[in-house]
């Protein structure tokens, strides 16, 4: 065996702590970005609104009953009563549209913005590898969702203690709970609307892979968000509803049931994971086989 020979195995030897730089890299490349940075702020200024202009609407809350539909009408009830429930309210009207258009920007920038900006070949250089830059990009995307829904929480509770009384709740089932576990199930609450953009997150990435203009990318993104949840509003497609990925986003209402409805809940966390699973295998079959230009 020649000399020239010998480095040829060392530099195929994959490496773990490959992966693990990659991905902080990209950890910290996002959030250092003004976009990011305005993104999150956005999503924290939301619950700010909503708790100012509850607090000036409305003189005084009553409990009140209502189902994973009516998820915010039904918590914003009681927000006046509890400030716990402005979590709640700020999370279910975020969901919609505000959260997983954030989702959408960073999701459909990830690789389209870099063959945009002329560093994708870059990145690419071993050790770095095309399906190891996708994971790492994913990877980012979905701890910006754990991220974004924490801050839209995070805020909504500073504003719920500032502005309303905090104590015991009375569920939307009608039972009382202690505070200590209503902030238990806010955190399980957040955690499931996180989960809940899954699906978003892998769609962004594929479509990601399909063009070289990051703002083609996003705005695409965005724009099939809005049109999936304008389909899950119209009563002739109901056969084809409970499979778009947004149906069961207001299912986690049923965390503040006493008991917790699961049926709902367990569809959400499962039909995401299919979405992940399908748009991720896309966009890593799409981008395993992309020619790289730029």
């Amino acid at each position: 065996m020649s000399g020239a020979e010998l480095p040829a195995p060392a530099l195929r030897k994959p490496n773990p702590l490959w992966t693990l730089g990659l991905v902080r890299s990209e950890l910290g490349t996002t959030f250092r970005r003004w976009r990011t940075r305005a993104l999150l702020a956005v999503l924290a200024a939301v619950p700010i609104l909503i708790g100012i202009a509850v607090k000036s609407e409305t003189g005084g809350g009553t409990g009140g009953g209502g189902h994973g539909g009516d998820a915010g009408p039904a918590f914003i009830a009681q927000v006046t009563n509890n400030g716990l429930f402005l979590v709640f309210t700020a999370l279910a009207a975020t969901l919609p549209f505000f959260l997983p258009m954030a989702i959408g920007v960073i999701a459909g920038d990830a690789i389209a913005g870099e063959a945009n900006s002329g560093t994708l070949r870059y990145l690419l250089v071993a050790p770095a590898g095309r399906t190891r830059l996708l994971f790492a990009k994913y990877t980012t995307t979905m701890v910006f969702c754990l991220v974004a829904t924490l801050v839209v929480a995070l805020s909504a509770l500073a504003v719920g203690a500032l502005l309303f009384p905090l104590g015991d709740l009375t569920t939307i089932s009608g039972t009382r709970i202690s505070f200590a576990d209503g902030l238990v199930r806010a955190l399980l609450i957040a955690l499931v609307v996180a989960a809940s953009l899954v699906g978003v997150a892998a769609l962004g990435l594929f479509v990601s892979t399909l063009t070289n203009s990051g703002i083609a990318a996003m705005a695409t993104t965005v724009g099939l968000v809005i049109t999936v949840q304008i389909l899950d509003q119209i009563p002739q497609l109901h056969a084809l509803q409970p499979y778009l990925f947004s149906h069961y986003w207001l299912s986690f209402a049923d965390l503040m049931r006493e008991p917790v409805y699961w049926n709902d809940l367990l569809r959400n966390l499962g039909l995401q994971a299919l979405y992940a699973a399908a748009f991720g295998s896309a966009a890593w079959a799409r981008f395993t086989t992309k020619d790289i230009t730029a």
